[in-house]
């Protein structure tokens, strides 16, 4: 009886976990499609609401963004789908921790930094149908910044079973990368503090490293940005810390995810950063801008990997366990 009530269990867990997999891996594809649909246009040089959008630079990355949409979308589906699983590990993880890496940020900023964006296009003389252009973006990146993150964990759930749960020592698991991750763990978190004190130090008022002549420049977009990568900077060298450390917390998962969206931040808005057209606008003195979004680029990266090391050790830890349980046959 006791068998049977456990499996129930198990099957009814497992069945929520599929139902919330199903319907927001739905929700996130169909949240993207206006944004997508918005970019095509705009690469194609439809509904433009400045001339400057019409140069060859803002069409290749609108077009670049309408690519990342469409793997979102397939991504989205794959989540629903049962041939989902059988996708390539990296072909999934990669743009799922790029795509969270952003959106998840942007979710917590988006009640001011929507309406903020729209006042500072409008000032600066973008066309009327702009506002309306940014509200079909926000409701996009709303959407699918709260349903791609849930439908991953019920995807994740099912494929890499090693993500969930409480922590586990493998200090003893012959061959693991405890020592590595630990050195590993260290550095980026004291790269991450001090890139996040930087970014604090900008946001509190400092001026030191920012160019004396565009100091009006710091609008509210840029203060809420700033802060946003000091504050996941700090967030991922804590999480980092602890998943790494020999004693570390009983609790796992919430730690993973801090880390794993601090490392997609990290990476991904600094190589927008780098990339953007207009990124010499910012207040930053050029050479302190590259040097702090190199160094976002290459913590993101390095914070990843050893999260991917952590996960590993971890998947060997819960097969030594499952090896070393009596199977059926044994017991009776």
């Amino acid at each position: 009886m006791m068998e049977d009530h456990t499996t129930a269990l198990k099957e009814q867990r497992e069945w929520q976990w599929s139902t919330i997999r199903r319907g927001y891996g739905y929700g996130a594809a169909i949240s993207v499609i206006p944004y997508f649909v918005l970019k095509i246009a705009w690469t194609l040089g439809l509904f433009l609401p400045t001339d400057q959008m019409g140069d060859a630079g803002w069409r290749a990355i609108n077009a670049a963004t309408a690519v990342i949409a469409a793997i979102g979308i397939l991504l989205a589906l794959a989540f629903s789908m049962p041939w989902g699983t059988r996708l390539p590990a990296w072909l999934v993880a990669i743009p799922v921790w790029i795509g969270t890496g952003l959106l998840v940020p942007l979710l917590l900023l988006a009640p001011v930094l929507g309406p903020a964006a729209m006042l500072r296009d409008q000032m600066a003389g973008a066309a009327d149908v702009w506002a309306f252009e940014q509200l079909f973006v926000m409701i996009s990146l709303v959407g699918v910044g709260i349903c791609l993150p849930l439908a991953l964990a019920g995807y994740a759930r099912t494929r890499w079973p090693e993500a969930f749960g409480n922590s586990m020592d493998y200090s003893r698991l012959p061959g693991n990368t405890l020592r590595l991750q630990q050195t590993l763990g260290r550095l980026v978190g004291v790269g991450c503090i001090l890139l996040g004190m930087i970014k604090v130090f900008w946001v509190a008022g400092g001026t030191l490293g920012l160019d004396p002549a565009r100091l009006g420049e710091r609008d509210m977009w840029w203060h809420l940005l700033t802060l946003s990568t000091g504050v996941w900077s700090f967030a991922g060298a804590w999480g980092l810390l602890i998943l790494t450390s020999s004693s570390g917390s009983r609790r796992f998962v919430p730690w993973m995810a801090a880390v794993w969206l601090a490392s997609g931040m990290l990476f991904s808005y600094n190589l927008f950063s780098a990339i953007r057209t207009d990124s010499q606008l910012s207040p930053e003195h050029p050479v302190l801008r590259m040097l702090t979004t190199q160094a976002g680029i290459v913590l993101g990266i390095v914070m990843g990997m050893t999260l991917v090391l952590v996960l590993h050790d971890r998947r060997r830890a819960m097969s030594e366990q499952h090896a070393c349980l009596p199977s059926e046959e044994d017991v009776m």
